[in-house]
C-alpha cells in the first residue's frame, strides 16, 4: 500500500472515530450510532473511497437514490441513511450541503402494526418459562420496548407505587409505566435472586455493572451498589480492555427475540410477531378497555398523540363492525 493510500485509510478511520465521539457526546443510542456509522462507511465506499470532504450534494443525491433504485430499501431505511450522511456533514465536516434535490424517494407504505389478541398473548406467555416468561410478561403488561425492559435497574422498580421508571427511552426521555400486580411476587423473587448473585460477585472481587454517561466518574462506587444492578443480568461478564475490569451487563436482546419466535411457533400462531408486538398489543388492549388515548400515549412515551392514533385504526378495523353475512346465516 503506497503512502497516499495509507493516509487515505487513516483519514477515514479518524473521521469515523470523530462521528462516534460526536454521537456519544450528544447521547445518541448505541443502535443509532451503529446504523449511522454503517451508512457513512457505505457512502464512502459507494463514492469510490473518496473522503466526504471532497464530495457534496450531488454525490449524496446519487447514493441515496441508489438505495431506492438498486437496493430497494424501505422509505424509513432510505431516510435513516440520508440523516446519517447529513449528520456527518453538519457535525464533523462542518459544511452545509444545502437542500438535496431530485432524490428518488421510496414511497412510504403505511402498515398497521401486528397485534396479538388477549388469548394469543396468553398462549405465547404460557410457552416460555423462567426469566424469559417474566420479561415477556413485562413487555405485554407495561408496553415497554425490549431494550427498555432489559435496561431496567433494581432501583427503577417501585412496588409501593405500582410503577416502573423507564430511563432513557426513545428520544432520551424518562417516563413512568404501570407495574402489573400479577408480577409482584415473581418479580420480587427474581430480584432477590439477582441480589444474591450480586453479593456473590462482590465476594469474588467483582460486582460492578456498566453505568450510563459519565456516572462512573462522578460516583465511583455506584457501579457496585445493588440499586444500579440490572434486573435481568447476563450470565457472563463483559471484560473492558480500557479499565481491565469485568462488568455484568444485561441479557442480550437476541436471546429473548429467539425465545419469543419459538414460543409463537409452539403456540400455533401464524402471525409474524416479535417481542415488540407485545407493545402494540398492550396499547390496543388498553384502548379497547376504555382508557383514553392521552393516557396510553404517556405510558408508551410517544412525543405526539398522532403516533398513538395508529392503534385506534387497528381497533376500527375489527371492533364494532358486524359483517352483513352474520345477519343472514
Amino acid at each position: 500500500m503506497n503512502e497516499q493510500a495509507i493516509k487515505s485509510v487513516e483519514k477515514k478511520v479518524k473521521l469515523l472515530d470523530e462521528v462516534r465521539v460526536s454521537m456519544r457526546t450528544n447521547h445518541y443510542s448505541p443502535k443509532t450510532e451503529e446504523s449511522y456509522l454503517k451508512w457513512i462507511k457505505e457512502f464512502i465506499i459507494y463514492s469510490g473511497k473518496i473522503h466526504p470532504q471532497e464530495l457534496g450534494a450531488k454525490e449524496i443525491q446519487n447514493y441515496v437514490s441508489h438505495l431506492a433504485v438498486d437496493k430497494f430499501v424501505s422509505a424509513s431505511t432510505q431516510n435513516q441513511a440520508l440523516q446519517a450522511i447529513l449528520f456527518l456533514y453538519k457535525n464533523i465536516i462542518k459544511r452545509d450541503v444545502g437542500w438535496i434535490n431530485d432524490i428518488k424517494h421510496v414511497k412510504r407504505v403505511k402498515h398497521l402494526p401486528v397485534v396479538f389478541s388477549r388469548a394469543e398473548a396468553a398462549a405465547i406467555i404460557k410457552c416460555v418459562d423462567g426469566t424469559t416468561k417474566l420479561i415477556v410478561s413485562l413487555l405485554y403488561g407495561t408496553g415497554m420496548r425490549l431494550n427498555e425492559c432489559l435496561n431496567i435497574r433494581i432501583k427503577d422498580i417501585d412496588f409501593g407505587m405500582n410503577q416502573i421508571v423507564v430511563r432513557d427511552g426513545k428520544g432520551e426521555k424518562d417516563r413512568i409505566t404501570v407495574l402489573p400486580q400479577k408480577l409482584f411476587v415473581p418479580l420480587e423473587q427474581h430480584i432477590q435472586k439477582v441480589k444474591n448473585l450480586h453479593r456473590l460477585d462482590l465476594g469474588n472481587g467483582h460486582g460492578r455493572t456498566i453505568l450510563p454517561y459519565a456516572l462512573s466518574k462522578k460516583y465511583p462506587n455506584a457501579a457496585q451498589e445493588t440499586g444500579w444492578q440490572f434486573v435481568f443480568p447476563s450470565k457472563n461478564f463483559v471484560f473492558d480492555e480500557k479499565t481491565k475490569m469485568k462488568y455484568r451487563y444485561h441479557i442480550h436482546e437476541s436471546v429473548i427475540q429467539k425465545e419469543v419466535k419459538k414460543a409463537i411457533r409452539k403456540s400455533g400462531i401464524d402471525k409474524p410477531g416479535s417481542p415488540h408486538t407485545f407493545r402494540h398489543s398492550f396499547a390496543t388492549h388498553l384502548l379497547d378497555s376504555g382508557y383514553d388515548i392521552r393516557t396510553v400515549q404517556e405510558l408508551l412515551g410517544h412525543s405526539s398523540v398522532r403516533t398513538t392514533m395508529i392503534y385506534t385504526h387497528v381497533l376500527k378495523t375489527v371492533l364494532g363492525v358486524r359483517s352483513p353475512l352474520d345477519s343472514i346465516l
